[in-house]
């Protein structure tokens, strides 16, 4: 095989360690170096894990149930998913990445790949180390930083960052020797499937992946297939996605903490999710002009009647105004809702969105519009200040005991003064 300059490009996938526990450390110093696990939606499954906890055994995915023992008997800290709290510290080591480089992708909610191709190859290590630095200083969230000339090789670099604690690995030497060490199921790109039709092959690391040909890759897999193999020779098939797109609906759904059978209970939790969802698409300056409200039983109940079912239904006027939508919401929930079920999961979806500047106009809109934005925007305004539903409808109750079971949850809020440290004089 030819050899190939590796030194076309220069991309870094900077990837926040262990992204969900250190949030959690953020605001509590105290488990600093203890083993840490964070649970998914009502607390079901191990999502995030310390290296601590990675010692002990506990693997990602794995339920909670099957672990707790282990958990207990090693004093394993546990904390339930507080997704508010990732993502406001997610947008501020975003907001810190851009000051690197004018090219970001944000590829995740702790990953993102910056172009650094006006770096020479000497200084490159070092700007990755600055990278780590800066972002842990003005965040206090630590990183790993995996610089190559792909975004393939850089998402090996960065693996390889972590596996040897170095914090920033720069892959530009002896690559074909990393990638003689690399399982393919750890390629950028590979899933679970996948890995096992290569290694049937004969194909069980990077290396081989890249030696093989590129018509075999693509006749048994596909293009991506294709483009994953290439990136590994050092051609760059996988562009950066610079320009994030505006989202083509939201939609917010929840597991219940319990089953809710009553049709006002319903109405609390999709009047609290038609809320969250106008909140966020107001975020991004858009307006829909669909609704959709879904309910649902557990399918795994074998005891009781299985029950699902959505409607849909075309605003008058595209909006984004929270009242609007609930009344549209609420509506929609009374079609479909059948008494005597237990319901497990309800939902609400914004479709046909679109920039708000570019709205349709009838007679009515200016009138209507104008009153609505200021009062979405002091609404708006006032939860990011004082906390989320500071200002909320009176249809999405107060005790809302229908939430996702958060037994472990920080409660930590970005938002409220509250939870800023405090220094002791003593």
């Amino acid at each position: 095989m030819s050899s190939i300059n590796y030194n076309k490009k220069k991309i870094a996938l900077v990837d926040c360690n262990s992204f969900y526990v250190s949030c959690e450390r953020l605001f509590n110093p105290k488990i600093q170096n203890k083993p840490v696990v964070v649970l998914s939606n009502n607390d079901g499954c191990v999502i995030s894990r310390s290296n601590e906890a990675k010692i002990l055994g506990i693997k990602m995915g794995e339920p909670y149930f099957k672990v707790k023992e282990l958990i207990k008997r090693n004093k394993v800290y546990i904390f339930s998913s507080n997704y508010a709290l990732y993502g406001d510290l997610s947008r501020r080591v975003m907001r810190v990445l851009k000051t690197f480089s004018p090219n970001v992708e944000i590829y995740s909610i702790d990953e993102a790949f910056i172009d650094l191709s006006f770096l020479d190859g000497k200084s490159i290590e070092n700007y990755g180390k600055e990278i780590r630095k800066k972002v842990l200083k003005w965040t206090g969230i630590p990183t790993s930083v995996g610089i190559s000339s792909t975004k393939t090789l850089s998402k090996v670099a960065n693996h390889i960052a972590k596996k040897e604690k170095t914090g920033v690995m720069y892959l530009n030497e002896n690559i074909d020797e990393k990638l003689k060490e690399f399982p393919i199921r750890d390629v950028w790109g590979v899933g679970k499937q996948l890995s096992k039709l290569y290694i049937k092959n004969g194909i069980d690391n990077a290396y081989k992946l890249k030696s093989t040909s590129n018509t075999w890759v693509k006749k048994s897999t596909n293009v991506l297939g294709s483009r994953t193999a290439m990136e590994l020779r050092g051609i760059n098939c996988i562009g950066l996605q610079t320009h994030e797109e505006k989202r083509k609906n939201c939609c917010v759904s929840r597991s219940f903490g319990k089953k809710v059978t009553d049709l006002q209970k319903l109405e609390e939790a999709v009047t609290t999710y038609c809320l969250n969802a106008a909140e966020k698409i107001r975020g991004d300056n858009q307006i829909c002009k669909a609704l959709t409200v879904f309910i649902r039983t557990s399918p795994f109940n074998k005891n009781r009647k299985y029950y699902s079912n959505g409607l849909t239904i075309d605003l008058p006027i595209a909006t984004s105004n929270s009242i609007e939508l609930v009344k549209s919401a609420r509506k929609a929930l009374k079609s479909i809702y059948k008494p005597g079920y237990y319901y497990q999961k309800a939902g609400i979806i914004l479709s046909k969105l679109k920039d708000s500047d570019g709205k349709d106009i009838n007679l009515l809109t200016p009138l209507l519009e104008n009153k609505s934005k200021e009062l979405m925007k002091a609404i708006d305004y006032t939860n990011m200040k004082y906390g989320r539903h500071a200002i909320s409808i009176a249809n999405a109750g107060i005790s809302k005991g229908w939430k996702m079971r958060r037994e472990h949850s920080s409660k930590i809020d970005t938002a409220s003064f509250n939870y800023l440290p405090k220094v002791s004089a003593s």
